[in-house]
């Protein structure tokens, strides 16, 4: 352990009454392996660096890794496009739409939750209740017979509807449930043994309840928040130790092969002054060289952030069981380690 980076990671703990857990290696060498706070409140069971967490959109690179896999048995190419992949009608979607723009927010399809415009996850569910949203197709109705929102490929923006579909495209090429696919094709081969796209109202034991703040102090799990189960474009639930190992298995290609993986973590859009998108993951540069691939995850009761730093061999998980919290402990162990 390093102990100057563990002391610092408590520290940040401390300041902003994480609940949550960390795990970061270099070569295969714990650096810091740290937890604190409850993953379930009421009965006060403390978190472990065996608890599973939820992670939102974070899991949106195993979707990317499913599709490159289509594309390296030549089920599918990056070029092709929607409409000849998904036997869905979309009445006012662009007919040039391609899995690359879905990938890479480039498509300029509606999303069922812009998170440019909407603060409040929880707002979409008033219509229709979260417990119904179990399956991927329950999704379509946000959005499927909405208008574009600009031409596919004039610009990034974010779209969690995109990872919808390139879900959906998954399981009619493959012909397999998305969430049983992705048990055999990706958590399976990275050695994932903890991780699932598991029910909220089926979780296995060892796993967080999400929490939120109320403005009197006091917390109320998530589970009237979020989809009752998650799906491609989110909700899946690991442990630190698992996304470690998803890192691991796609370093070395044990997921897709080496242009693939290329492909994959290639910086296609610019987002930010430094900041680059792949396929599903996040690129950062310093001073035009790379700093970091990594992935995130919001939700109401969730934070978590992970990343590869691949010129120190450094991998990075940083769970929680609240809103925010996640991206500090991230942030000061780079700090801590980086600088």
């Amino acid at each position: 352990m390093n102990m100057k980076l563990l002391n610092r990671i408590n520290r940040i703990y401390k300041e902003i009454q994480l609940s949550g857990t960390t795990l970061i290696q270099k070569s295969g060498e714990v650096l810091a392996d740290t937890s604190t706070g409850y993953a379930n409140k009421a009965d006060q069971l403390k978190i472990t660096n065996h608890t599973r967490f939820g992670i939102a959109s974070g899991c949106k690179i195993f979707t990317a890794v499913a599709i490159c896999q289509l594309v390296e048995e030549a089920k599918l190419s990056f070029d092709t496009k929607l409409t000849d992949c998904l036997d869905i009608s979309f009445p006012n979607f662009d007919k040039g739409i391609t899995i690359h723009q879905l990938l890479t927010h480039t498509s300029g399809i509606p999303d069922y939750f812009d998170e440019k415009v909407m603060d409040d996850f929880e707002e979409l569910w008033i219509q229709k209740p979260m417990y119904q949203i179990r399956r991927l197709h329950d999704f379509l109705p946000f959005f499927k017979n909405e208008k574009m929102k600009y031409k596919p490929g004039e610009h990034f923006h974010y779209n969690n509807a995109g990872y919808i579909l390139l879900g959906l495209i998954v399981e009619q090429v493959s012909g397999t449930p998305f969430a049983d696919y992705m048990e055999k094709y990706i958590f399976s081969k990275a050695r994932m043994l903890d991780s699932g796209y598991f029910a909220l109202d089926q979780l296995p034991k060892d796993t967080a309840i999400g929490y939120i703040k109320n403005p009197d102090g006091t917390f109320r799990t998530n589970m009237y928040s979020i989809p009752v189960q998650g799906g491609s474009d989110g909700g899946a639930f690991v442990t630190t130790k698992d996304m470690l190992q998803f890192w691991d298995a796609l370093a070395n290609y044990r997921l897709i092969n080496k242009d693939l993986t290329t492909q994959l973590l290639t910086p296609h859009v610019q987002e930010d002054d430094n900041e680059y998108y792949g396929y599903g993951v996040w690129i950062t540069k310093k001073e035009e060289a790379l700093f970091k691939y990594h992935v995130m995850g919001y939700d109401p009761g969730v934070s978590f952030h992970s990343a590869y730093y691949p010129n120190q061999n450094i991998t990075l998980a940083v769970c929680a069981n609240i809103s925010n919290g996640a991206f500090d402990v991230m942030d000061g162990s780079e700090e801590e380690l980086l600088t």
